[in-house]
């Protein structure tokens, strides 16, 4: 398993099923130190099952990471990209989503984005404008987003092949059931999954699909 972007994630440390899988987590060194120590404060020691890879996603190849780290591209594996892409600019996206896409065939991806409209039509979505102002005085820009009616094509470029793609509500509805009724926003939130098909396209794809929104037009 590659956990993306893995900040405090717990999923190596607390679900038994993974104590015998091989896990990366990917993320900025200054919180993996944080996260390591922490780590070693509550279990005594760093498992040693878990690979720490230190990345930013803007500034640096994730491929040559993980294989500076020992992760094998011809092996299968799951990826895990939780509320990341939306903090991401569009060429660190592609080139994440494209090391995925070079994996080993079957292997299969996770990961979350914001619907286009929460970026360049932040007034026309429920809460849109109170989420520009709380990101504003987080000192925090969403910079990246995609139409839902252009991820297979999207990621059909990269190698992948999109099997679902649902929002918040539907997956509030289907983990949650009658205790995620009263849970409302976020409706812009999308999670999928995609397959690894294992024949990426010669053709990188176009920009028209996806969209790249500088930071003083993610804010409104």
């Amino acid at each position: 398993m590659v956990i993306l972007g893995a900040g405090y994630d717990a999923r190596a440390y607390r679900l038994p099923r993974l104590s015998q899988t091989s896990v990366f987590e990917v993320d900025h060194p200054a919180t993996q130190a944080t996260k390591k120590a922490g780590v070693r404060r509550m279990l005594g020691a760093l498992p040693s099952n878990v690979t720490f890879v230190g990345l930013d996603f803007n500034q640096h190849s994730l491929p040559a990471a993980l294989a500076a780290a020992g992760f094998d591209l011809r092996r299968r594996a799951v990826f895990v990209w939780e509320g990341v892409t939306n903090y991401l600019f569009e060429p660190a996206v592609d080139s994440t989503l494209r090391c995925v896409g070079d994996s080993a065939a079957g292997s299969l991806l996770v990961f979350t984005y914001v619907h286009l409209d929460a970026l360049t039509r932040p007034q026309d979505i429920p809460g849109g404008r109170r989420l520009a102002r709380t990101l504003r005085r987080a000192g925090e820009s969403w910079t990246f987003g995609l139409d839902p009616a252009a991820v297979p094509s999207y990621l059909a470029g990269r190698g992948l092949r999109l099997l679902e793609d649902i929002g918040s509500i539907d997956y509030r509805a289907r983990y949650l059931g009658a205790q995620g009724r009263h849970l409302r926003g976020y409706a812009f939130y999308r999670v999928a999954l995609a397959r690894v098909e294992g024949m990426r396209p010669a053709d990188p794809g176009t920009a028209t699909d996806m969209e790249h929104v500088e930071p003083s037009n993610a804010e409104g």
